[in-house]
């Protein structure tokens, strides 16, 4: 196969959209966009399609006057106690949004405690999640998940989880060599997903791109069988642009 990962654009920093955020929950009145952009120091330009973002995730509203105000998806993460079970659910209605945008099954990974985790995904009839033929865990060196997240580490970090979990030829396409491993996780571009194409799996193919939220190590992924690896790249391309609601969810 002769499909090769391409730069893509990248998506809208957190950072400035929770300038944004911060800028419209000071205001409880509503806020114009020229008085946004003047308090955040943002160009006119990037604060639309940032606005038109936020309207479209629910964390902020334009009421009659133009003026915007705080949406439900924020006044909802912020209610206490309940706030995990509300961050789980707005994550889960936009993995089924992006899920139908795609056209692919899409998941949620965390390296959690030295370990891969799908924490969630959103799969369906037309959309079916990937066999997990073998444990996740077991197979960060194969699958776009496992890359993804490992490109997130340091060199002793990749080095203790191989430790832990020896790599393993699952597929003819797996790489087995962990200087080759480590050489092209290097030299991945963190705006490129990254690709699996049939290293964990014959006939599926995987992108993931990285969810950089503080500290937290994680990654967005899709899924395709392989008589559909020709949207690979279109797909991987719409994830890239719209893993930026999920990394401010994460972010919140």
């Amino acid at each position: 196969m002769a499909l090769k990962p391409e730069p893509t654009a990248p998506f809208h920093s957190v950072q400035y959209a929770l300038r944004v955020l911060e800028t419209v929950s000071r205001h409880s009145g509503g806020v114009t966009d020229v008085q946004i952009a003047r308090e955040t120091g943002l160009p006119t330009a990037h604060l639309t399609s940032l606005l038109l973002m936020l309207r479209r995730e629910g964390y902020v509203e334009q009421v009659a006057d133009g003026a915007y105000v705080i949406g439900d998806s924020l006044v909802l993460l912020g209610s206490g106690a309940t706030r995990r079970e509300a961050l789980e659910r707005k994550l889960q209605e936009t993995l089924t949004e992006l899920r139908d945008s795609v056209g692919a099954a899409v998941y949620i990974s965390r390296y959690i405690d030295g370990e891969v985790k799908i924490t969630q995904f959103a799969d369906g009839p037309r959309t079916p999640k990937v066999n997990e033929w073998v444990d996740f865990r077991s197979a960060a060196h194969a699958s776009a998940v496992g890359k993804c997240l490992l490109t997130q580490l340091d060199q002793n970090g990749r080095r203790d989880h191989l430790a832990r979990h020896k790599i393993a030829r699952l597929t003819s396409r797996t790489i087995t060599n962990e200087k080759i491993l480590f050489s092209k996780l290097d030299a991945q571009p963190p705006t490129v997903p990254v690709l699996d194409l049939q290293e964990y799996a014959v006939g599926t193919v995987c992108a993931a791109v990285p969810l950089t939220a503080g500290s937290s190590v994680g990654c967005l992924a899709l899924s395709l069988p392989i008589e559909h690896a020709h949207r690979l790249r279109a797909a991987a391309d719409t994830l890239n642009r719209r893993a930026a609601p999920v990394v401010l969810s994460l972010a919140l």
